[in-house]
């Protein structure tokens, strides 16, 4: 938890510059984004023997102009991500997966020259090739989750991408059973391009 709070704390730090800060530079209106990112996480709770390794991409586009004010100051952006690789390590052995996002909703925060934080939540559907977790469950889950992360620019553009993921992950009675996992936090790492 005391990670979720440091980013909360950045991301009121890194609002208060108002000059053309690179972030602005490279998430203005209309750009599109294209990001390949790798991660991984735990379980919480019932759920923390259940480990994850996920690889993918996100791609995205600006939609408005920089709106509100204060901290809040920052556009709306439109992405969706797809993730080939989504491992589930749970009692029992490796399970193999992909992942689809078809939508992200993502407030950029107007940030600093070269820090931008960000806020995200979406919905997508995880198909893996044994139950998940273990049991009469389901090969079929969805995952609703909220993430907070930050951009380092490099350069107008370029950024290195930080994100913490909070996941549920349920199967919506698909399967006889549905115990899912409650909690889950995955932190990743991608390289985005604007254009």
């Amino acid at each position: 938890m005391r990670l979720f709070y440091m980013v909360v704390l950045l991301c009121g730090i890194c609002t208060s510059a108002r000059a053309q800060t690179l972030a602005e530079q490279s998430q203005s209106r209309g750009a599109w984004e294209l990001e390949p990112f790798v991660g991984g996480g735990t379980g919480l709770g019932h759920a923390s023997n259940t480990q994850f390794l996920i690889a993918g991409g996100r791609t995205g586009k600006i939609l408005t102009g920089e709106h509100l004010s204060g901290f809040l100051r920052g556009n709306f952006e439109l992405a969706a991500e797809v993730m080939p690789l989504y491992a589930v390590f749970q009692p029992g052995g490796v399970v193999y997966g992909a992942s689809v996002k078809p939508v992200i909703f993502k407030w950029n925060f107007a940030g600093t020259r070269r820090i931008a934080p960000y806020a995200l939540v979406t919905g997508g559907v995880l198909f893996t090739t044994s139950n998940v977790p273990p049991g009469n469950t389901s090969k079929v889950n969805f995952t609703p989750q909220g993430a907070l992360g930050f951009y380092f620019f490099r350069r107008p553009k370029r950024a290195w991408d930080f994100e913490i993921q909070a996941i549920h992950t349920s199967n919506a009675s698909l399967g006889h059973l549905n115990p899912g996992l409650n909690g889950s936090l995955i932190f990743t790492l991608g390289y985005s391009w604007f254009k």
